[in-house]
C-alpha cells in the first residue's frame, strides 16, 4: 500500500525523526482514570481510560519497550482516538506503571516476573476483560514496538478472536534476533544502552525481591550485558522459561505468526528504522496473511512519523483513521 508521509525536512535522517518525539512532546495529552486490574495469577496490570460517549467504540494502546501509558507515542494515539469521539485505554505492561506524580518512578509488581516481547496472556486477559464488561461496544487495539509484536502475536495465536475488531501496529520488530543484533553496532549501542539502564535494575530488584529467581538470573551476567542479546539471556529468558536468548526470540517473534491473522490488520513501519533491518520488513510482508495490510515508508524512523511544520505525527493520525474507517458511522 503506497505511503502518503512526507518527512518534516527540519528533521532529517532516521535518528532526529526517533528522538523528536522524546524531547518535544507532552506526556499529559489525555486525562486518565486508571484502574489496577488484578490478574489470575495474583499480580497487578495497571490500566489507565480516556472517557468519552458511551458506548462509543473503545482503542486498546499497547506501549513499547521500557515505555508506559505515559509515553508520548500511547499519549498521541489516545489524543487522535478522542478527537473521533472513541474512549481509550492504556495498558500498561508488569513493572511499567508510572506513578502520576512523578512520571520516572515505575511502580512495582507483586509476582517475581516483568514483561517480555512474547507475552500475550496479560494481554488476552485485559481483552476478556474488556469484552465482558461492554460486549456490544466496538472494540480495536493498537500495539507500538514491543507492543505490536505482542498485539500481533496475539492475534496470530488467536485467528478465531472475535473481540478486537481491527488492530494497527507501528514499528514493530516482527523478528526479535534480528532486532538484536542489528542494535549490536553503530549508534544502536546507545539506544539499547538506555533502555538496559531500566532493565538491569528492573532485574537486580527481582532478585532481591524474590530471592527463589536467584538460581535463574544470573545478576553478574546482567551488571555486564552491553547488548539486547547478553540481557536477555542472563535475565529475561531464564525468568520468563526461556533456554535463553535465542529461544526466547524464536517463540517469541511475531513474524511467524503473521500468516494466521484473520482480523484487519494495519502495520505501519520505515525502512530506515533504526532498531530493525529493512530486509526484515520485506520477510514480514511476504509472510502475512491476506487480512493484514503494510504501509512501508522509505524514512520516519522509530516510532517516528514526524511530519509538516505543525508538527503532524503521521503514523498516529493513520492508525486511528484506518481502524475508524473499520467502523460503521
Amino acid at each position: 500500500m503506497e505511503s502518503s508521509f512526507r518527512p518534516a525536512w527540519w528533521l532529517p535522517g532516521p535518528h532526529l525523526q526517533t528522538a523528536w518525539g522524546q524531547l518535544a512532546r507532552s506526556r499529559r495529552q489525555v486525562v486518565f482514570v486508571r484502574e489496577v486490574l488484578e490478574t489470575p495469577d495474583g499480580d497487578d496490570l495497571v490500566l489507565d481510560h480516556v472517557g468519552g460517549p458511551a458506548a462509543s467504540p473503545r482503542l486498546l494502546v499497547l506501549h513499547g519497550l521500557e515505555g508506559s501509558s505515559y509515553s508520548v507515542y500511547v499519549q498521541g494515539i489516545l489524543a487522535a482516538a478522542v478527537r473521533r469521539g472513541w474512549r481509550g485505554i492504556a495498558i500498561n505492561f508488569r513493572s511499567c506503571a508510572r506513578d502520576p506524580a512523578s512520571l520516572s518512578r515505575m511502580l512495582p509488581n507483586r509476582r517475581p516476573r516483568l514483561y517480555h516481547s512474547g507475552e500475550t496472556s496479560d494481554l488476552g486477559f485485559v481483552l476478556q476483560t474488556l469484552a465482558a464488561r461492554e460486549p456490544e461496544a466496538p472494540l480495536a487495539a493498537a500495539g507500538v514496538s514491543l507492543g505490536g509484536n505482542i498485539l500481533l502475536k496475539w492475534l496470530g495465536e488467536n485467528p478465531d478472536q472475535r473481540i478486537v475488531a481491527a488492530a494497527a501496529s507501528v514499528s514493530t520488530p516482527y523478528d526479535l534476533a534480528a532486532g538484536a543484533r542489528h542494535l549490536e553496532r553503530g549508534v544502536g549501542r546507545i539506544y539499547v544502552a538506555g533502555f538496559l539502564k531500566t532493565l538491569r535494575r528492573k532485574a537486580e530488584e527481582i532478585v532481591a525481591r524474590f530471592p527463589e529467581t536467584a538460581a535463574a538470573v544470573d545478576l553478574a551476567r546482567v551488571a555486564r550485558s552491553r547488548t539486547f542479546w547478553e540481557f536477555d539471556d542472563a535475565a529475561t529468558g531464564p525468568l520468563h522459561g526461556f533456554a535463553g536468548a535465542a529461544d526466547y526470540y524464536a517463540r517469541s517473534s511475531s513474524i511467524d505468526f503473521l500468516g494466521s491473522i484473520r482480523t484487519p490488520t494495519l502495520c505501519l513501519s520505515s525502512e530506515d528504522d533504526p532498531f530493525l533491518p529493512a530486509s526484515v520488513l520485506r520477510r514480514a510482508k511476504a509472510s502475512a496473511s491476506a487480512a493484514m495490510t503494510f504501509q512501508t515508508t522509505a524514512r520516519g524512523g522509530h516510532i517516528g512519523f514526524v511530519a509538516g511544520t505543525g508538527p503532524r505525527y503521521w503514523a498516529e493520525e493513520t492508525v486511528v483513521g484506518w481502524l475508524a474507517a473499520r467502523f460503521p458511522e
